[in-house]
């Protein structure tokens, strides 16, 4: 099994994860599994929708109440050497709701265009929406991974308006120069490019270039 490189030295300790809605989910849980792996400490909020979507494109049973969800996680990768903490939609005495408190980085993996609207507006009517507000408002890494296609006018300007702000829009297309074997291979392109826009060493996927051509 492939498995990321740790060098705590380097990395962001605490990121923030939002599972939202989008069509995807495969990517979320696998960038969880690697955050993990690295040794990061992870602050996991999913959405309503989200847990739909984990029902539909995924065989994982996982409970809806926060605390059992919290535990289900942190048994699924208990060899993980980093820490899952998961925080309901309306916690709002949890940390990340402060910029006092804010985590290193912040990644919405998957990303609907319905939170992009919401944060792009500063709306913050669920923790996931704030946590997005706090950590672009205090400058850390704000990571959003769109799955939507085709893509609106709106969905556009609401991107321009979130990069402008100094997001970092990063729609979930993984490439395929690499030629991918099988979708694990798809999904594993795509985490590897988030850990490499969080500063995070990896080992998933080597960089373009670095392999030699065979002669």
């Amino acid at each position: 099994k492939r498995r990321v490189v740790s060098q705590p030295d380097r990395q962001p300790k605490n990121i923030a994860l939002a599972w939202t809605g989008a069509s995807g989910i495969q990517y979320g849980i696998r960038l969880l599994e690697c955050l993990l792996e690295a040794g990061c400490e992870v602050s996991l909020m999913v959405s309503k929708p989200a847990q739909v979507v984990i029902g539909m494109e995924t065989d994982l049973a996982l409970p809806g109440r926060v605390a059992e969800l919290q535990n289900a996680l942190r048994a699924r990768f208990a060899t993980a050497t980093g820490r899952v903490s998961v925080y309901g939609r309306d916690q709002w005495t949890a940390p990340l709701a402060s910029g006092s408190a804010a985590p290193d980085a912040m990644v919405i993996c998957p990303c609907t265009t319905a939170t992009v609207s919401a944060v792009a507006t500063g709306a913050s009517r669920s923790l996931i929406e704030r946590a997005a507000d706090v950590a672009l408002k205090e400058g850390k890494p704000t990571l959003l991974v769109v799955r939507e296609t085709p893509l609106s006018a709106i969905h556009l300007e609401n991107m321009l308006r979130l990069s402008r702000a100094g997001a970092v829009i990063m729609p979930a297309a993984p490439g395929f120069y690499h030629r991918p074997r099988s979708v694990q291979d798809l999904i594993d392109f795509m985490v590897a490019r988030i850990l490499d826009h969080l500063g995070i060493p990896q080992s998933i996927m080597p960089p373009w270039g670095s392999e030699k051509e065979e002669i």
